[in-house]
């Protein structure tokens, strides 16, 4: 089985995804692990919650949450920094469905294609952006689709916000003993 041009790029820019996903828990959170300093870590935790919640980025946020939840870090201060870098991230995941759409929805998926997942996005997309954000499903992916469907920005962030709300309170909650 030979591989395309296409596939090599695509294992390429993959490959070099996972080294960056790899790269920043390692000189994060692994540090922190390492030398046993999470008390310290919340700007550590920052950057890995913030790329975490980039599409193109898988890292275990809601580990990593519970991980420095554990530890002396003022509870207030690791939920507002979960929550804030969190949002930014989904807002600019959003954006960049928001601006690729014009150009590249026709291609990837066609017209009739997109005029149906938008109706149903339109009807069930604010349940389903809450229930991605509130559960360890990939919600980053979900914000780009809501961009690139154009979903209505005040909708995504408010369904966003909430779900990734009441996520962190639960964790909070449970595990915060």
């Amino acid at each position: 089985m030979r591989l395309t041009r296409a596939e090599i790029i695509k294992y390429i820019i993959a490959g070099l995804f996972a080294i960056a996903a790899i790269t920043i828990a390692s000189l994060t959170v692994g540090r922190d692990i390492y030398y046993g300093s999470r008390d310290e870590g919340l700007l550590s935790f920052a950057i890995v919650n913030f790329s975490g919640y980039l599409f193109f980025l898988f890292l275990p946020v809601e580990i990593a949450f519970v991980y420095y939840l554990t530890g002396d870090i003022n509870v207030w201060a690791l939920n507002a920094v979960a929550l804030g870098t969190a949002m930014v991230s989904q807002t600019i995941d959003y954006l960049i469905g928001l601006l690729l759409s014009a150009r590249i929805i026709d291609r990837l998926i066609g017209r009739n294609r997109y005029e149906k997942a938008e109706n149903r996005i339109r009807k069930y997309g604010n349940i389903v952006i809450f229930l991605f954000n509130l559960t360890p499903l990939s919600s980053p992916v979900i914000s780009l689709a809501a961009g690139l469907l154009k979903h209505r920005k005040k909708d995504a962030l408010i369904f966003t916000f909430s779900g990734l709300l009441l996520k962190y309170i639960l964790l909070t909650l449970i595990f915060g003993g």
